[in-house]
């Protein structure tokens, strides 16, 4: 039974059958034809290209050379995915958070909700995951189990990619961060190559040995695993070394929200999400072809806009607006101030980090900048009350404002995170542990 479990003939069977079961499952948003040559392709790498790899002569040599430039394809590519996600493991984990969201509501499966509370260490792991992997696959090692848990990462992200895309639900995947934004099938098909590549790899994986000697595999595998976890968690414990950003330092916000003449406003259709009070399937419908008088039948589940158009030629920043506790917009008076301000960046005043030490450190910040006329401002999305509660159990007298909390947290990867400002220009910015103190901000970058 054990040599049929590890025979070519068995692996016809299980890779036939699962080809099979998901043309079967295809859904609408999907063309079986292109999921036909999709899955004729995996299935034919996976069970013909061994014979090709393995014989002997120019036909074996020429696979051999081509499994070493795949290999060198994968390994970099992963490495660079989770290096760019690694610089900014917050920011991932926010992507993370966002697809556990989505997949809570869909399903109606409260443990999603328990995979958003630790979203943060997945990431740093997915981050390092990556990054080892790469390393592995590049040095040789562990050859069988590289290939299977590089298989194992794609599938898991093909799958996020696919339903992001089908179901319109995510904009995009963060697989590059901030430094390469793509759309849902853009990811998908992304993923999709790398499957391909990682099939490749394992039709030909007697190609693959080490490297180097093993001890020098060892030395260089522990360099890669320290640097592939310590990079992540200095990152969230500082900032992003490499901000890709519009509100990095450097940049000008005002210049990053200026709409060039030649944009288009992206092309939103209004839908709602359905129940079927008799399955609890839930449906997509648009405002031509809702149940709502079928009340029988269907139930309202939610709203759901869909993304008919992307916009073209759009400003870096579209929602950055800031108002006053009253309500009044006050977003031009804060870009325009010819004099060096400071923002204070706390998006959710209850998520915080409120140690007495840092409370300490933005009171005596504050009272000096005053002292010397600059702004000292604090931007939350937090509402009025948790704004006063938090103003008085601090003993804060500085100004507070509001912005949406989503551009909060995409200004600064910190909460508090303090903002040295221009006339819209951000000149500087420092995380909570970072936090610097005034003589030294005035010393050193307003000149």
């Amino acid at each position: 039974m054990r040599n049929f479990l590890s025979s070519k003939l068995f692996k016809v069977f299980w890779t036939g059958g699962l080809a099979v079961l998901l043309y079967v499952c295809c859904p609408p948003c999907f063309s079986k034809n292109t999921l036909s040559v999709l899955l004729v392709t995996l299935f034919t790498i996976t069970n013909v290209f061994p014979y090709v790899a393995d014989a002997k002569g120019a036909t074996g040599n020429v696979y051999g050379w081509f499994t070493q430039i795949v290999r060198l394809f994968v390994g970099g590519l992963f490495i660079f995915s989770g290096f760019i996600k690694a610089n900014d493991p917050l920011g991932f984990s926010y992507k993370l958070e966002e697809y556990f969201e989505v997949f809570k509501n869909d399903t109606g499966m409260a443990f999603f909700e328990y995979f958003a509370h630790i979203s943060l260490p997945l990431a740093i792991i997915i981050c390092a995951s990556e990054i080892i992997l790469g390393v592995m696959l590049l040095l040789g090692t562990k050859r069988d189990l590289t290939l299977w848990l590089l298989l194992a990462q794609i599938v898991f992200f093909t799958f996020l990619t696919f339903y992001s895309a089908c179901y319109n639900k995510v904009t995009h995947c963060g697989c590059f961060g901030d430094f390469l934004k793509l759309k849902p099938w853009e990811s998908f098909w992304k993923d999709v190559i790398l499957m391909i590549a990682i099939a490749v790899l394992f039709s030909g994986k007697k190609n693959i040995n080490p490297i180097a000697s093993p001890m020098v595999i060892s030395a260089l595998f522990l360099l890669g695993l320290i640097f592939s976890i310590g990079f992540p968690v200095y990152a969230y414990r500082n900032l992003p070394p490499l901000d890709f950003r519009a509100y990095a330092p450097g940049m000008n916000i005002k210049e990053n929200m200026k709409v060039s003449p030649d944009y288009q406003p992206p092309v939103i259709e209004t839908g709602f999400i359905y129940e079927n009070t008799k399955t609890g399937k839930k449906e997509h419908f648009n405002l031509k072809n809702y149940p709502w008088q079928d009340t029988l039948n269907w139930k309202w589940f939610a709203t759901d806009n869909v993304i008919v158009k992307d916009a073209v030629n759009a400003p870096k920043i579209t929602d950055f607006t800031v108002s006053n506790l009253e309500g009044s917009a006050i977003t031009d008076s804060v870009l325009n101030d010819k004099n060096y301000s400071f923002w204070l960046v706390m998006y959710d005043l209850k998520k915080t980090e409120t140690n007495p030490t840092l409370m300490a450190k933005i009171k005596d910040f504050d009272k000096l900048a005053e002292e010397e006329k600059f702004k000292f401002i604090a931007l939350t999305a937090s509402g009025p009350k948790d704004i006063e509660e938090f103003k008085k159990e601090h003993g804060f007298t500085f100004e507070f404002a509001t912005v949406d909390g989503t551009v909060l947290k995409t200004m600064i990867r910190s909460n508090p995170g303090l903002m040295l400002m221009k006339d819209g220009t951000v000149i500087k910015n420092w995380h909570r542990h970072n936090f610097p103190t005034f003589s030294d901000v005035k010393q050193r970058f307003m000149k």
